[in-house]
This record gives C-alpha cells, sequence and structure tokens, in this order.
C-alpha cells in the first residue's frame, strides 16, 4: 500500500495540474514496482509561501537572488 506525499507552494497549482502529478506518480510506482493502482495513494499538500524555504532563506528571498533560468 504505497503512500507518496508530493509538498508544493501554493501558487495556483491548477486541478488538471494535480490530476496529472497523481496519476504519474500512480504510473511511476506501477512501472518501477508493479504496486497496484488501486492501493496506491497519493497526497498533495500545498504549502504557504512563507512557509517554505530553500539555502536557509524564504524561497522567495531564494528565487530572487537565483539567476534567470536556473
Amino acid at each position: 500500500m504505497p503512500y507518496v506525499n508530493i509538498q508544493i507552494t501554493r501558487e495556483g497549482v491548477t486541478p488538471d495540474q494535480k490530476a496529472r502529478l497523481i496519476k504519474g506518480a500512480t504510473d511511476l510506482l506501477v512501472d518501477v514496482l508493479n504496486k497496484t493502482p488501486a492501493t496506491t495513494f497519493v497526497v498533495i499538500e500545498e504549502v504557504e509561501m512563507e512557509s517554505w524555504g530553500i539555502g536557509g532563506l524564504p524561497v522567495e528571498e531564494y528565487r530572487r537572488l537565483q539567476p534567470p533560468g536556473s
């Protein structure tokens, strides 16, 4: 009974994008580990931007400091 938890920042991810993530994660577990889709759970959690950090910085500040395209 696989359980996949996907955490993303809350930035307007659409229901279609979430459905594609759920299908993609499920298909990956089927392909790689031969798991049954009916018993595979995928949960998407959207985290507020101010609650996400990278490299010791809030994500928005981190992104401002990164060169374009990185």
